[in-house]
This record gives C-alpha cells, sequence and structure tokens, in this order.
C-alpha cells in the first residue's frame, strides 16, 4: 500500500513541487500525498484519513502553525505518525523546539528535495519498525489470552472437588494441588474410581515446560486414567501407556509416573513407579519413612518396556505423601535447593494432619524456603490418608 504523506504549507507551488519530484513513486503507488495549508485544515483531514503516516509541516503558518499542530499529533499517540518539520535556515530556536518536542526530522528552505527523498525513506524504515512491533505485540497478546485460557482447561482437567468420594469419606481422605510455574505446566495429578473397593491415584512428571509440555500432559493424562479405569494393574496401565507414547513421542518427551491403585478395605496399595520421586509413608507417631527408588525407568520415552508392580500396605491413620521434583529441588536466591530432607522434617509434624492441611503446609514452606527466588518448577503434591 502506499505511504500516505500530509504536506502542511501555506505556500501553494510546494504541492507542485512535491508531485513533479515524487510522480515515478506517486505513479507506481509508493507514495500518495495529500495537502493542507495550515495546521486546523491539517487536523481535519487527519480525521478523515487516520492511515496518514508522514506529516511534512512547515512551523510558521496562519490559523495554527506546525508547532501547535505537533503538539496536536503528540496527542494523537501514534508512534509510527512521524513528523519533519520545515523552516526558514535561519529559524533554528523553533526547529529546536520542534525536534525537542517530538519531531521525526527537520528541513530547511528552501527545501532541498534530495535530502527530503532520503529522509522520507528513513522515515518509512522507522515506521515499518514501528508496524512489525506492533504486530508482535498483537501476537503476543493473543498468545497470552490463549495462554491463559489453557490454563483455565488445564486446570479444569484436574479434580478439584474434595472430598472426591464423598461415600468413602470415612475411610480414606485425598487430596492433591497443582502449581505450574508458568501459565501451564508439565505436571498432573488424578485419582478415579476404577469399582467399589479401588481408588486409582496419579502422580506425574513431565519433562520440559510450557506449551509442549502441557500437551504432553494432557495425552499423558488421559492415556493413563482412559487405561487405568479398565482395571488392569498398574503395571499394565504403564505399560500400555509408555508403548503408546512411545510410538508418537516428539522431540524425546517422556513423563515419570507414579500410578497406585489403593483398596479402600483392606488399604494395600499396588503402584508402578515409572521413574519418578519415591513418596513417603507418614506414620501416626510421626515417622517418616520413604518408599524404595524405582527400577523401572521413565514412560514415554523407550517402547516395548514392561513395567513392575509393587506392592505396600497402609495402616489406618498413615498417609502416602506423592511430589514431583519442583518440591525438593525449589530454590532459594543462593540457589540452596529445598531438599528431601527439608521436607522430610516438614512431614514429620504433618502426620495427624488433614491432607489437605498436609498440602498446604508443604507448598508454604517451599515458599518461604525460595522467598524472592523465581519459581523454577510446578509444584506438585498429593497426599492420601486411610483412616
Amino acid at each position: 500500500m502506499a505511504v500516505k504523506i500530509l504536506s502542511v504549507d501555506d505556500e501553494m507551488d510546494l504541492e507542485l513541487l512535491l508531485t513533479q519530484y515524487f510522480r515515478r513513486k506517486i505513479r507506481k503507488g509508493e507514495y500518495e500525498f495529500l495537502f493542507a495549508h495550515n495546521g486546523l485544515e491539517a487536523l481535519a483531514m487527519l480525521m478523515k484519513n487516520p492511515d496518514v503516516e508522514i506529516i511534512l509541516s512547515d512551523i510558521n503558518m496562519p490559523e495554527m502553525d506546525g508547532l501547535t499542530l505537533l503538539t496536536k499529533i503528540n496527542e494523537m499517540r501514534n508512534p509510527a505518525m512521524k513528523c519533519i518539520m520545515v523552516s526558514a535556515y535561519g529559524d533554528m530556536g523553533n526547529i529546536r523546539q520542534a525536534m525537542n518536542n517530538g519531531a521525526f526530522d527537520f528541513a530547511t528552505k528552501p527545501i532541498d528535495l534530495d535530502d527530503l527523498s532520503l529522509t522520507i525513506e528513513k522515515a518509512i524504515e522507522q515506521i515499518n519498525y514501528v508496524h512489525a512491533m506492533q504486530k508482535e505485540h498483537q501476537q503476543l497478546e493473543s498468545l497470552k489470552g490463549d495462554l491463559a485460557v489453557a490454563s483455565e482447561i488445564q486446570q479444569a482437567i484436574l479434580p478439584r472437588v474434595f472430598p472426591p468420594f464423598p461415600e468413602d469419606a470415612d475411610k480414606l481422605d485425598i487430596a492433591a494441588s497443582m502449581n505450574p510455574a508458568k501459565d501451564v505446566g508439565g505436571d498432573f495429578y488424578d485419582f478415579f474410581r476404577i469399582d467399589d473397593e479401588r481408588i486409582g491415584f496419579v502422580i506425574a512428571d513431565v519433562s520440559g515446560k510450557g506449551i509442549p509440555a502441557a500437551i504432553y500432559m494432557a495425552v499423558s493424562r488421559t492415556l493413563i486414567r482412559a487405561t487405568g479405569i479398565k482395571g488392569g494393574s498398574p503395571a499394565e496401565c504403564i505399560t500400555y501407556s509408555n508403548k503408546l507414547l512411545a510410538e508418537e513421542s516428539v522431540d524425546c518427551m517422556f513423563v515419570t509416573v507414579f500410578y497406585g491403585i489403593y483398596n479402600v478395605k483392606t488399604g494395600e496399595i499396588v503402584y508402578c513407579n515409572a521413574g519418578h520421586n519415591p513418596p513417603y509413608i507418614l506414620k501416626p507417631g510421626g515417622e517418616v519413612v520413604s518408599l524404595p527408588i524405582s527400577k523401572d525407568p521413565i514412560a514415554g520415552a523407550i517402547n516395548g518396556l514392561v513395567f513392575h508392580d509393587e506392592h505396600i500396605q497402609l495402616q489406618k491413620g498413615e498417609t502416602i505423601l506423592l511430589f514431583t521434583d519442583g518440591v525438593t529441588e525449589a530454590v532459594n536466591t543462593t540457589f540452596e535447593e529445598f531438599g528431601n530432607k527439608r521436607l522430610e522434617e516438614t512431614l514429620a509434624e504433618l502426620s495427624l494432619h488433614s491432607c489437605k492441611e498436609m498440602i498446604e503446609v508443604v507448598r508454604a514452606d517451599v515458599a518461604s524456603f525460595a522467598g524472592d527466588a523465581e519459581q523454577s518448577d510446578d509444584i506438585t503434591v498429593l497426599a492420601l490418608k486411610r483412616l
């Protein structure tokens, strides 16, 4: 599209001069000239032609001079509009004032049209740069809006109603939370009823951050839930999920997963740990015991792997607490990690608390330790207590 240039000058011969000198660019559709004879006419023309991007304005004009016009243009707050001021060579005081007030450049009379042409080209370069930045800003704003919606969707797919199984509220307490480091995260948790006696529960941590991790998180969560709800063992579920994830692997992404099936009547937990942090068992007396480190690898990276089941017995009053490495690897302003020892010390005081209270205390302790340090990873905690 043609660059629109508004010439504002009370000397009529300037119109003929400009149209003659720039006739080739006008014919090619590169430039389009508009003409006004004072500041008031120029403002009226700008109202009708808001796409004018270069204003070539004389300083000394009747009714409204160029400096006043420049003030009015500044009030429009259009960074892509560039003003080139024109005045007599000896009028350096006004020219200096115009430059201080935001004029892009100036030309002196009699106008050197070759020099003016270069000035206009320089202004067009700046205008194109501003447009590019505005476009990028709009894209970023659009992306920001999309991320906000994605964050809402991600939080919506995670269980948020507690207690989730009111029919068994006298047998177990369960709660969880996920706090992403960015707008969207790669951690997730889930729990679902398999049958009258068994409840599945999951915590997982996807490699990477941001949008790719969030998409992989949604796929992994849906796949594990859809497979687990059929009632097979945790090992069967993770083996099948690993197969599908590995077949469709992009950029070598993977996920660490702890998937357990809790028997409401007996307190037995059958679980499969695919490279995830070992959970803790909190005993009523304050003892904190870590489960063995997983012998199974991460899920989604290598096809054909076979995963294995493990068994533990949860006694009455005991809690199993699962977490992602965003808890233990949280750092403070001196880059010191929160660590497993601090987490164990915190958990030792929480055995008699509800699952929701446990999670709130853990998150508060991590936040207090980190202080002003930026959160570098998603923080997810899940707790299940046998009542």
